[in-house]
């Protein structure tokens, strides 16, 4: 077992790297983070007859995370140190690999077994942005790529149960599977499903809406991004409403939501893209009146309201 008392979080990155190409796991011992509570990291603690630099728990899982591993639970080697486990993920395992085309995100794939209103990154920031557009007070709501419905359970969770039954929702999604299970799960009354494509929305004469909301589906592939997102502000919002857009910044391995979307033609994370694709979409609806901000991590919510409401 390696054991790093004073060396600097780079030598630590470079051994792991390394280390992580003839192993599954490693393991190393490091100062026990609990004994530098409230330090910040790279402070030098002395315990014993050695001096340590200290790191915290956050900074452990954050580097397991850009190792492409899950950091295990951490045990005891003496007073004043842990052991530290590294577990790699299989990037093998994951729905962004499937060459499913009808059914990828259908309730056998992969995608069903990921729960977002289950991780933080993403719960967090999308409950802020339902408080934002005051969503018991929207009336009609639709969801563009609603999957089997966890974006309307979170307001179903959220709204007091008699605003929400006068809640309208529509949700349409290109996967039958999911929305067989969508309408199973929303049997008050006030929610539609359609397994339709969003290409072709015209054909369903849905009207307007006072709270559009769609995550990570307007930059699907076959989707044609900006006009899609034209219609619906011009066709599809009425004069007062509001848009929720989120878009993903990570992707889903093995179990786990990483940080940073993958780009194409790089062998990591490269946000030119998506930060092009926000600041259109934000740009358009300020020019629109709205008032627009941008918040969340592994997922990024554009949120848009109407000025002066």
């Amino acid at each position: 077992m390696k054991q790093f008392t004073s060396e600097p979080l780079s030598t630590i990155l470079a051994w792991a790297h390394e280390a992580l190409i003839e192993s599954n796991t490693i393991t190393f011992e490091v100062l026990n983070p609990d004994l530098g509570r409230g330090r910040y990291a790279g402070e030098i603690l002395s315990y014993g007859d050695t001096d340590y630099l200290y790191r915290s728990y956050k900074a452990w899982s954050d580097l397991g995370e850009l190792l492409f591993c899950r950091l295990l639970t951490p045990k005891s080697l003496s007073e004043y140190t842990v052991q530290i486990t590294y577990e790699k993920l299989d990037l093998s395992d994951s729905f962004h690999h499937s060459e499913e085309k009808e059914e990828k995100y259908g309730t056998t794939s992969r995608f069903a077994a990921i729960h977002k209103n289950e991780e933080p990154a993403f719960l967090s920031p999308y409950l802020r942005a339902l408080q934002s557009v005051k969503v018991g007070e929207r009336k009609r709501i639709l969801n563009l790529g609603i999957n089997t419905g966890d974006e309307f359970d979170l307001i179903r969770t959220l709204v007091p149960r008699d605003e929400y039954l006068n809640i309208e929702l529509v949700g349409i999604d290109h996967s039958q599977s999911a929305i067989s299970v969508a309408q199973e799960r929303f049997s008050e009354g006030n929610a539609t499903f359609y397994a339709h494509d969003i290409n072709d929305l015209a054909s369903l004469n849905l009207g307007r809406y006072d709270l559009i909301i769609t995550i990570g589906t307007l930059q699907s592939s076959g989707l044609e991004f900006k006009p899609l997102f034209a219609s619906l502000v011009q066709e599809y919002l009425t004069p007062d409403g509001a848009m929720i857009l989120g878009f993903p910044n990570c992707r889903w391995m093995s179990g786990e939501m990483i940080y940073g979307a993958k780009a194409p033609n790089y062998p990591y994370s490269e946000m030119s893209i998506l930060i092009k694709d926000i600041y259109y979409c934000k740009k358009y609806l300020q020019q629109k009146k709205f008032r627009a901000t941008v918040t969340g991590k592994d997922y990024l919510f554009l949120t848009a309201t109407k000025i002066g409401l």
